[in-house]
């Protein structure tokens, strides 16, 4: 039902004084008056003039009465219309009020229904807990064991996890040892098996290995790489020491003074002369050379075997030394996961990116070289064994019992 509805039109009534007018006229102009009774005539016609009249005013005072009332009637259709959309209005919000209201309902009812469903599956665990506390104190143990051995055995399979096993199998040996049940026998002969098969494997110092590891990362920011070298000064011997002529002069003369007790003047002046010349030639040379040694600085002659290491931008020498801490990184958690293969490649490629890029003379370089050397000497390739022997005697033993 729509909001609002327009009035409607009623047809509005016809005036029949017009019609009744012309009727009387076509009758006015077909009576046949006699000569001699034209006063009666007009008398008659007036007659007929004041009741046409009449018949017009009565018409008229009809077609008002009739337009009131109608327009009345359309007023109070359209007053009751606009009450009914009113209504319709009220009803369309209490409608919506009550739709709202039943949505809020359904809501609290699923939520209702999922508390409960809730409470239902709680109670299906309590009840699945209570039986299973009632069970046998040894079935209880066993499913432990089983459980414990069940994740060494996966610590083992996966990370190499030797001692790990070795005290989850230890540690159930010592449970079962608590019950005097002779049942549990073939249980502990399997686990003292796995046990002497763990205690038999040889030992890899995995945290060694990685603590080199870590060592080697630890001086990646101070090896020099290619690009970074600086010219080296070369070992030059010590340079003599200038001794002034006068000072010559006077250790020369304090002997003489001790040996006669007067000189020749002729001499004094000859051997101040070459001692001065001595001096001059040292210094001379002690010039020569340095400045000799500055030239060699100045252009120096070195063969590369990878000359892209030599363009390296100090952009690019930082990522060189970031990959080249990840590769050991990756070395390391292939280490931890005893994946030989991952292990071998990283720290050959280290060992590459060493080589090609880092300035191998320097004392740290090699350090590191022989490091990772030492390193790749680590034997890892050990076939761990499994713990299956022991959780199928334990599976074997519940399944009977």
């Amino acid at each position: 039902m729509t909001e609002q509805q327009s009035t409607p039109q009623l047809p509005e009534p016809q005036p029949q004084a017009s019609q009744t007018a012309g009727a009387a006229a076509s009758q006015a102009s077909y009576t046949f008056t006699a000569p001699d009774g034209t006063a009666a005539l007009r008398r008659r016609q007036r007659a007929q003039t004041v009741l046409l009249l009449l018949v017009i005013a009565g018409l008229g005072a009809q077609w008002w009465v009739s337009h009131t009332e109608l327009r009345d009637l359309r007023s109070e259709v359209a007053q009751r219309l606009q009450s009914g959309d009113n209504s319709n209005n009220e009803l369309k919000g209490v409608l919506k009020a009550v739709q709202e209201s039943t949505k809020e309902l359904q809501s609290r009812v699923s939520v209702l229904d999922s508390k409960q469903a809730e409470s239902q599956s709680q109670q299906l665990a309590l009840e699945q807990m209570y039986q299973d506390l009632n069970k046998n104190r040894d079935d209880w143990a066993l499913s432990e064991i089983e459980e414990v051995l069940s994740t060494a055995d996966q610590q083992l399979e996966l990370a190499g996890n030797v001692q790990g096993a070795l005290i989850a199998l230890q540690n159930a040996d010592k449970s079962l040892s608590r019950s005097d049940k002779p049942q549990f026998i073939a249980i502990r002969r399997a686990l003292a098996r796995d046990i002497d098969r763990l205690k038999a494997l040889p030992t890899v110092d995995i945290p060694g290995i990685a603590v080199r590891l870590d060592s080697a990362i630890g001086q990646i920011d101070n090896m020099p790489l290619l690009v970074d070298e600086k010219p080296v000064e070369s070992a030059s011997e010590p340079k003599p020491q200038r001794v002034s002529p006068v000072v010559a002069g006077k250790a020369s003369a304090a002997p003489a003074k001790s040996k006669a007790a007067a000189a020749v003047p002729a001499e004094a002046p000859a051997s101040a002369w070459s001692q001065w010349l001595a001096g001059a030639r040292e210094t001379w040379q002690s010039m020569s050379t340095e400045m000799w040694a500055e030239l060699r600085q100045l252009v120096r002659i070195r063969e590369v075997q990878t000359p892209e290491a030599i363009l390296l931008s100090p952009g690019q020498a930082y990522f060189v030394r970031e990959n080249l801490k990840l590769r050991l990184l990756n070395a390391r958690l292939a280490l931890l996961s005893r994946n030989e293969f991952a292990f071998r490649n990283d720290l050959a490629s280290a060992q590459d990116t060493i080589a090609k890029y880092f300035d191998t003379r320097a004392k740290q370089v090699q350090t590191t070289q022989a490091l990772l050397k030492q390193v790749q000497g680590s034997n890892l390739a050990i076939q761990l064994p499994t713990l299956a022997e022991s959780l199928n005697a334990v599976r074997n033993y519940k399944a009977r019992h």
